[in-house]
């Protein structure tokens, strides 16, 4: 039987690698309660690809 909740699962995306011309995507994937967070999710989080911590947003 499935969980009822207020949980759901979000994928975060690298807002600074779009604008750069480095190959690949950095994506994480988190859960966040939809009741206490209304609005989009923004987190900073290491990117593999340019080897620093930027800033992640949640797409979809």
């Amino acid at each position: 039987m499935a969980k009822k909740g207020n949980r759901i699962q979000v994928i975060l995306e690298c807002t600074e690698q779009k604008n750069s011309d480095v190959p690949g995507m950095s994506r994480y994937i988190t859960t966040k309660n939809r009741k206490n967070t209304t609005e989009r999710l923004e987190l900073k989080k290491y990117n593999p690809y340019l080897k620093k911590v930027t800033s992640h947003k949640e797409i979809k």
